[in-house]
């Protein structure tokens, strides 16, 4: 139990970003609607049973989860709880709207919450260049899932709320993103155990693409130039993921989201 990752919480990413694709490719493609929602309810049980093992560790080994909440990278990956969250808003909407509405304000004050601790650690000073890594990018990714998922909440506040994550996100994700660019191209490279998480530098242009659509309405050319540089990174990433000899691991999960 002291050595359960926190950043297994990707998985419940990836099952409910699976399960709101497939539900899209329903009413545009005809997929069999059980399967997506399936996905769904496969998602949050998974939620479930990760935090009570979390929440487990947390009780029986405070020490272990204070060690890794303040890890320079491990830390990070306490957005993909954050996210889950906010994407689980989602996939239970249809099902039940004050529910939905629930989930999603827990969401957003823990992105926020998160944000605000990871850009204090930044500005602190001292931090080491090479642990730039691209799991530096999910505060960032976590506050563009706000106007993702929030875009249709009843509330009168929301609009304005999905705004002003969308200027933290996009801001501090492109921010990261450069210096993860010049820590991957000055330093040596990521450890393998690391390497599937080079496919989080998709996601800030892709999530940043969906924030942006849902805000304006509309895939202007903005829009699209965010979707053709996700779409170009994952050209580059993917063979360098993608290889013989890539021993799976826990980091593996960190591919779904984004894709």
């Amino acid at each position: 139990m002291r050595n359960l990752p926190v950043n297994l919480f990707a998985s419940v990413m990836g099952l409910s970003g699976l399960a709101l694709a497939w539900r899209l490719a329903h009413g545009s493609l005809g997929a069999p609607v059980f399967v997506g929602e399936a996905i769904g309810a496969f998602a949050l049980g998974v939620f479930v049973l990760i935090s009570l093992g979390y929440l487990t560790k947390l009780a029986r080994h405070p020490e272990a989860v204070h060690a890794e909440f303040h890890h320079p990278v491990a830390g990070n990956f306490f957005g993909t709880i954050a996210i889950s969250i906010l994407l689980l808003s989602a996939v239970v909407g249809p099902y039940s709207a004050p529910a939905a509405r629930a989930i999603w304000t827990v969401g957003v004050l823990s992105t926020f919450a998160l944000s605000f601790v990871v850009v204090s650690r930044l500005l602190k000073g001292q931090v080491d260049a090479s642990h730039a890594v691209p799991a530096w990018l999910i505060p960032g990714v976590a506050t563009l899932d706000i106007p993702v998922t929030g875009a249709h909440m009843s509330m009168a506040w929301a609009s304005e709320l999905n705004l002003v994550a969308s200027a933290v996100g996009a801001v501090l994700a492109l921010v990261l993103f450069a210096m993860i660019v010049s820590r991957l191209v000055h330093r040596d490279p990521l450890a393998p155990a690391m390497t599937p998480s080079l496919m989080i530098l998709v996601a800030p242009f892709a999530v940043g693409f969906l924030a942006y659509s849902n805000i304006v309405g509309d895939i202007d050319r903005f829009a699209a130039l965010l979707f053709y540089f996700a779409l170009f990174m994952f050209a580059v990433v993917a063979p360098k993921v993608f290889r013989p000899g890539m021993k799976f691991s826990a980091n593996w999960w960190a591919i779904g989201f984004p894709m």
